[in-house]
């Protein structure tokens, strides 16, 4: 993974120099970046403050989490399926109905 070379705060810093007047050639010389860095810097980052920047960290982590745990669901979702597809399989072979199964003294047709 490509290590960053700076942090947001950093990025701000330098979109908000440009912001008050600086040449783009002088700041990609100076902080040693390319025009396109700067483009993608302004693309998401601009007119942020650093309050903002928390608030967008904040929600980038709990969609992280979000994710997470729909994939988990999803995965345990198709775990069920395969596991109930598979005891229906058997109970077909032996001729069984599914509504025979007793779950917790209860027929699972009830």
């Amino acid at each position: 993974m490509v290590r960053k070379k700076y942090n947001e705060e950093q990025i701000i810093a330098v979109l908000k120099e440009a912001e008050a007047g600086a040449k783009l050639p002088d700041l990609c010389r100076k902080y040693r970046m390319s025009d396109a860095t700067y483009y993608n810097w302004k693309a998401k980052y601009s007119g942020m403050t650093a309050n903002d920047l928390k608030w967008l960290k904040s929600l980038e982590e709990e969609n992280r989490r979000l994710k997470q745990i729909v994939a988990e669901q999803a995965l345990d979702n198709r775990a069920l399926k395969e596991l109930l597809s598979s005891f229906h399989r058997r109970t077909k072979a032996r001729g069984e109905t599914t509504g025979s199964v007793l779950y917790q003294g209860k027929s699972w047709a009830e």
